[in-house]
């Protein structure tokens, strides 16, 4: 082997004289990560941005996560559906408990995220022909504009941006578009060949776009009236990113099916899921669909660790990273203005006399620093957790274009504060 293999440059190389050229990759060679922060290969410290688009949810290497995998893989990894388990029922009891659909409903596991997507365009296709009587081979299934929900041919076929598409065709026929967050656009695009509507709570290759407030319980009345399902995409705005465990109980609405991926897996591999209610899932006999690792005793049993992570760090106090004066009143005032509680112990850390800030949100910390030490301030908080007492199970979440470090519990209302969509991994 070429002894330059072993450098920066090298493994670049190397990687690119035999990786398809689907991605375009930072020059960086990452060698190791724990929590927030990744090392490379030369020792450099990174904090993570990336997060793999909330598939390292908990962190990288989270210890529970880590030792549940270790004990499981020692014990037995992989079967076959063919036969039971000790840990598949657990597994998907703990997820049917936390997508808290209508009872009784079910699960249906599998890998990447993308597979439980698939398994739920079948679910619905099937329920539109067997109990809502669609002729057959004339389903309809209703998407948003810009959304996405994956890469297969199925998929794409779907999608609306035009790269996603490119020299792929030809296409999967059976799906039709509507402006999301545009309740009449939606009226318009659903007729009687109608099975479901299939849409992201909060769109995220989009550009992070949030629907009007009320926009999903409206959408729910209108599946009702219309007799179309109605499943949510929340590979990546579930499992505790949006201060609830999922987007859609922001506004207290209960689809009728739930696609789960990503943080699922608790950055360790690829686990995914299709919650749906009983009357959807039992239409799936056996043969109808299946997934060679979807379900294994690996994956059921890092999964529920994953979920059990997630429930016992639910509520925890919040730390705020802020540049001046002016932006804590900013951040904090719109905080307030939808329904987030900030809870005691919540320090601001930057330059200014935070009087403003701290006249709105009486609790606040404030620690006042310039220059420089603002980044060091945050290096240390990500590091020790000293600012806001956080425990070292807790993630502490970096917002990037706001520089704040957050970890909020939301009331009934929700909005984003815009975030910077090219943030990926910053130098520490």
């Amino acid at each position: 082997m070429d002894a330059r293999v072993g450098t920066r440059q090298g493994l670049i190389a190397l990687e690119a004289s035999v990786a398809a050229p689907n991605y375009a990759p930072l020059p960086v060679v990452l060698e190791r990560g724990e929590g927030s922060w990744l090392w490379d290969a030369d020792g450099r410290r990174y904090l993570d941005f990336m997060s793999a688009y909330s598939a390292v949810s908990h962190g990288h290497a989270h210890p529970r996560l880590v030792q549940a995998l270790i004990e499981q893989a020692q014990q037995v990894a992989v079967t076959s559906r063919a036969y039971h388990s000790t840990t598949l029922g657990p597994f998907l009891q703990a997820l049917v408990d936390a997508a808290d659909l209508e009872a009784p409903s079910r699960a249906l596991p599998a890998s990447g995220g993308c597979e439980s997507v698939e398994t739920a365009i079948k679910a619905v296709r099937r329920w539109g022909y067997r109990v809502k009587g669609i002729p057959a081979d004339r389903a309809q299934i209703v998407v948003a504009r810009g959304n996405f929900h994956g890469r297969s041919s199925t998929v794409v076929s779907f999608s609306t941006e035009p790269s996603y598409r490119e020299d792929f065709g030809p296409f999967t026929p059976g799906f039709r578009h509507f402006d999301f967050g545009d309740i009449e656009s939606l009226k318009r695009s659903i007729d009687e060949c109608t099975c479901a509507v299939l849409i992201e709570p909060i769109q995220g290759e989009a550009g992070i776009v949030v629907p009007p407030d009320g926009f999903l319980a409206t959408v729910r009345r209108l599946c009702n009236e219309r007799g179309v399902l109605l499943i949510f995409d929340e590979i990546q705005s579930g499992l505790g990113r949006t201060g609830a465990m999922f987007a859609y109980m922001h506004e207290g609405v209960r689809p009728d099916g739930v696609i789960i991926g990503k943080a699922l897996g608790g950055g360790l591999l690829p686990v995914s899921a299709f919650v749906a209610r009983a009357e959807i899932l039992d239409l799936m006999g056996p043969g109808s669909h299946g997934s060679t690792f979807g379900g294994s005793p690996l994956a059921a049993r890092v999964g529920l660790e994953a979920l059990r992570v997630l429930q016992a760090r639910a509520v925890q106090p919040t730390a705020f990273f802020c540049a001046h004066d002016g932006l804590a009143v900013t951040v904090v005032s719109e905080l307030l203005r939808i329904g987030c509680r900030i809870p005691e112990d919540v320090s601001v850390i930057g330059f200014g006399d935070f009087s403003s800030a701290t006249q709105i949100a009486p609790q606040l910390t404030t620690v006042r620093m310039h220059g420089a030490e603002i980044g060091a301030a945050a290096v240390r908080l990500l590091d020790n957790r000293v600012h806001a007492r956080i425990p070292p199970e807790v993630p502490i979440r970096v917002q990037i274009a706001c520089r704040i470090v957050e970890r909020s519990s939301c009331g009934p209302a929700m909005r984003q504060i815009p975030s910077n969509r090219a943030g990926a991994a910053s130098r520490a």
